[in-house]
């Protein structure tokens, strides 16, 4: 059976899933974690993919990025995963993957819908009731969005910059609408269309009109 096209647009946020097979663990150790970091800041880089947000869950991981090309985000997570798996296979000294078949993504096309991935991929540790604060899970970008040093591996989305002036004000901003999780609503959209790859927020936000950067947040709700 051919495998379905992805909607993807350069230049236009994605949120990114890839789970473990058969939903088992994909990371063993506290040095995977790490590992896979390692790897992503070099594959972003390499594929040019600007990554806003991520969470390494025990059995699945959550990326918002932007890619500069339509193959970049595919470049990426070809590269990525494969390279993690070596690492693995050769550490466990076992064989296969690690990854329940292709990763899942969807294009995220307005300034609400962007703030509402940097805050569901975030708080997912919360959700599945590791932690109560966000920021005592280490393995996601929680800490780096909500800190006003930031972190070399991440690059702001405008969505995400247009919430203060500076740094001091942006990181504040976001880690007030993280006390909250996104509306319900929201988070089946964007899970749905994760899902079945298509677009997230379109209708319902922009109408058909992509993000160009240059919209204020004050006119869109948060």
């Amino acid at each position: 059976m051919p495998r379905g096209a992805r909607s993807v647009i350069a230049g236009l946020p994605l949120h990114v899933v890839q789970r473990g097979i058969n939903r088992q663990a994909c990371f063993f150790r506290e040095s995977d974690y790490s590992t896979y970091l390692r790897y992503l800041a070099e594959f972003t880089t390499r594929f040019g993919c600007s990554l806003h947000a991520y969470c390494l869950m025990t059995n699945h991981v959550h990326l918002l990025l932007t890619p500069q090309t339509n193959e970049g985000c595919a470049r990426l997570m070809k590269n990525l995963g494969q390279r993690y798996v070596q690492f693995i296979n050769k550490r466990l000294e076992r064989t296969g993957t690690l990854w329940e078949g292709r990763f899942k993504s969807c294009v995220v096309t307005s300034e609400r819908y962007v703030l509402a991935c940097y805050r569901y991929i975030e708080l997912n540790p919360v959700r599945a009731g590791i932690v109560a604060d966000p920021a005592k899970y280490r393995w996601s970008s929680y800490i780096a969005n909500t800190d006003r040093q930031g972190d070399m591996l991440l690059t702001p989305h405008p969505a995400y910059e247009a919430l203060g002036l500076d740094i001091k004000r942006r990181s504040e901003a976001y880690r007030t609408l993280c006390a909250t999780s996104p509306p319900a609503a929201l988070v089946d959209e964007i899970r749905k269309a994760t899902r079945i790859g298509c677009v997230a927020g379109k209708k319902r936000e922009e109408r058909g009109r992509p993000w160009d950067g240059r919209r204020k947040m004050g006119s869109v709700p948060i």
